[in-house]
């Protein structure tokens, strides 16, 4: 049903209620750019920007348009948040922990190593204090944040060689998305490589990289690494749940009509969930692909997931001596996630744990 069609037939008092406020003066057409960090081959997230788009130009009736730009095409992939701070553009959609070398408190706005969940993510997000906690540090910035979606628990990336133990890491050159995992990984060994996701086939393909871990199945399978990386491993435990965002230009937004400030509100809600729906299903099927094809599945030993927890421990440690304003985010996520993992023992885990043990 069209907005128009909704006031109709809704009444004045029913689409209040509804939250979806009629303009009362006609509106100036409002035209933005957001840019992408992301290329347009990535359907999943890449398609979170696009189903924005489109969500928002269908519930302004065409008044508001935002543009979509993939990485590269108005700026490199890793130069949204300096357009966005000096106004350039008005939108950017990003994962926040490329940009930690700013401030190694980005990281908290998509995924730290052994933090949260997507859910419990969304949860911390929305109705914890992850988001005014987190706008509160973008601020500096001139922006503020919305949900992009999640991609779920990611898998531990491909690898041109077995890698068994802690001392098969050491030397490993390793594309990774950024953020505090690459500190933990290079205490173990690992040089840590930074890139868009474009040009690490090649790396790869060359031997320029040894290794890399970018998002799962879905994604991974469309940029080919399982050809020039047979072991593909997991979990990603530096990514439990890595959130995606939307960045807007704070002025840009408080610029905007009450009425666009909530299409804005309600597309990203859209485009978050379709996101981390899209990636649950499309995920197992790529997976068993790419096992067909002689893809090597193999789990990280207990070992390599005890040094990494015990390295990113010293990490988070190391910055909260640094910087009262990460200890305060990262005290603030630990105590929502000690509670999470608390409900989780008595829902999906054991439920999931059982489910995992039958034939269904």
């Amino acid at each position: 049903m069209d907005r128009r069609s909704l006031i109709r037939q809704a009444g004045i008092a029913g689409v209040l209620a509804t939250g979806i406020a009629p303009a009362v003066h006609a509106q100036a057409a409002v035209r933005w750019r957001l840019a992408s960090s992301f290329p347009k081959s990535l359907d999943t997230i890449f398609g979170s920007a696009e189903t924005f788009s489109r969500v928002v130009k269908e519930l302004s009736g065409g008044r508001f348009e935002v543009s979509i730009h993939a990485a590269g095409e108005l700026m490199p992939a890793f130069g949204v948040v300096d357009a966005l701070q000096n106004g350039t553009i008005e939108m950017a959609q990003t994962a926040p922990y490329y940009f930690t070398g700013k401030d190694s408190i980005f990281a908290f706005g998509c995924a730290v190593p052994f933090g949260l969940t997507a859910r419990q993510m969304d949860a911390w997000m929305e109705h914890g204090n992850g988001r005014k906690l987190m706008d509160a540090f973008y601020a500096k910035y001139n922006m503020r944040s919305f949900s992009a979606g999640n991609t779920g628990t990611q898998m531990g990336g491909w690898f041109r060689k077995e890698i068994k133990t802690v001392a098969d890491l050491k030397g490993l050159k390793m594309r990774m998305g950024g953020g505090l995992f690459g500190e933990a990984m290079a205490k173990l060994g690992v040089v840590a490589q930074n890139m868009p996701a474009g040009e690490v086939y090649q790396a790869l393909e060359k031997g320029t990289l040894d290794a890399t871990e970018f998002v799962g199945p879905h994604d991974d399978e469309k940029l080919g690494f399982n050809k020039v990386a047979p072991y593909y491993y997991y979990p990603g435990w530096w990514e439990g749940g890595a959130e995606l965002e939307f960045f807007v230009n704070t002025k840009a937004f408080d610029a905007l009509s009450a009425e666009n400030k909530a299409i804005v509100d309600a597309a990203t809600k859209v485009a978050a969930r379709d996101m981390t729906a899209k990636y649950d299903a499309m995920n197992p099927v790529a997976l068993k692909r790419l096992v067909a094809a002689k893809t090597q599945l193999k789990a990280f030993s207990k070992e390599i997931m005890d040094a990494g927890f015990k390295a990113s421990m010293e990490v988070f440690a190391a910055h909260e001596a640094k910087s009262a304003e990460f200890k305060k985010i990262h005290q603030d996520m630990r105590a929502f996630q000690r509670d999470q993992i608390l409900w989780s023992r008595f829902s999906e885990y054991r439920f999931d744990s059982y489910l995992s043990t039958v034939k269904l």
